[in-house]
């Protein structure tokens, strides 16, 4: 073999795993290697496939275990953990779901969504989730759970889907939670200008209806402590080009808004797109004292009725973290003195500057 990739290929070939039908255990520590040169697909595949084989065999189920959670990002655990989220989700739910409602879950993940759904009394769900090992788990709670008979959980991208064949008809209900920390990371623009009216009644009812990116002036506390400057007489400060935006938990105790919020991008997914305005600019107000970054987080209309925002301030908590992008250098703003945001984004992802 020429290279690690050729060798990958090789030995993700089907002739290879069926000789290793008569040993699991190196059956599923070939899963193990595949997943570390990132065929994930096929090593769920074959992890499932060894623990099959060998049911009882505890070392086969531990590698399995190993191969399925590392294809499952963390996320997948806390966003279920969020009560300000899935309560806004299941409130959205019952509010639209009416007596044989037809219902489309975009990015399944445990199930949860979906089994609001049918809790609100829908006729039937499709969810569908393009991570394999996360859709088998997702099926299996919602047998246990007693759904089985109501939601379908099918292992795609909502691209793959089709009237006719997945989805019997166009369904009346849109709900996903394929949204980032930035909003835009998990192709939520793209999903919905595909699935809004190709899956969906003209009328249908889109969850969340709305969602914007919002940013304002803020004061991160610990920003100076974080950043390198001189270790062991060395000056390291070239590495804080890696900390060009800051992961925070919303309820950090030492960020501190120093502005009223704006939305930098705003999108009415409901609309089905197209999604144009790539560029925009903010003048944010300083309500005065020291600024040292831009905050950005989300908010998401789930319809006429509920938001979930995940603001940062004193107890907030949130499966989002707030993002903070440093300025090249802390300002010392008066009360009434604006500082003018510009951003851009593409499909994915959005980046920041200060005019």
């Amino acid at each position: 073999m020429s290279s690690s990739a050729e060798l990958l290929k090789h030995l993700a070939a089907p002739e290879i795993a069926e000789r290793l039908s008569t040993d699991p255990a190196r059956m599923a520590r070939l899963a193990k290697l595949l997943l570390s040169g990132g065929e994930t697909q096929r090593a769920v595949d074959l992890a499932n496939r060894a623990r099959e084989l060998a049911p009882d065999d505890p070392e086969v189920e531990r590698i399995v275990k190993l191969v399925l959670g590392r294809s499952v990002p963390d996320w997948h655990r806390t966003i279920l953990v969020d009560e300000g989220r899935n309560a806004a989700y299941d409130a959205a739910l019952r509010r639209a779901v009416r007596a044989g409602s037809r219902v489309l879950d975009i990015g399944a993940g445990s199930g949860l969504l979906a089994m609001m759904a049918a809790r609100a009394g829908a006729a039937s769900v499709m969810s569908c989730e393009m991570n394999t090992a996360m859709a088998g788990v997702a099926a299996e709670i919602v047998e246990r759970n007693g759904y089985a008979d109501r939601i379908s959980i099918v292992g795609k991208h909502s691209r793959q889907l089709a009237v006719g064949a997945d989805l019997a008809e166009p369904v009346d209900i849109l709900v996903s939670e394929i949204v980032t920390n930035d909003l835009l990371g998990e192709d939520v623009l793209g999903c919905m200008e595909d699935a809004v009216g190709r899956l969906t009644r003209p009328d249908a009812t889109i969850i969340p209806s709305h969602g914007a990116v919002r940013i304002a002036l803020a004061y991160y506390g610990k920003l100076a402590k974080r950043q390198l400057a001189s270790v062991q007489g060395f000056d390291l400060s070239p590495m804080n080009v890696f900390d060009g935006r800051i992961d925070l938990a919303a309820g950090n105790e030492t960020l501190e808004l120093r502005s009223e919020p704006a939305d930098l991008f705003a999108f009415d997914f409901g609309s089905g797109g197209p999604f144009d305005n790539h560029r925009a600019s903010v003048a944010l107000t300083s309500s005065g004292g020291a600024v040292n970054g831009i905050a950005q987080w989300i908010r998401l209309r789930m319809d006429a009725e509920g938001v979930y925002e995940n603001r940062p301030g004193p107890g907030a908590a949130s499966c989002w973290g707030v993002m903070f992008q440093p300025l090249p250098a802390p300002l010392e703003m008066r009360p009434g003195e604006t500082l003018t945001v510009q951003g851009a984004r593409d499909r994915t992802a959005l980046w920041m500057w200060v005019a």
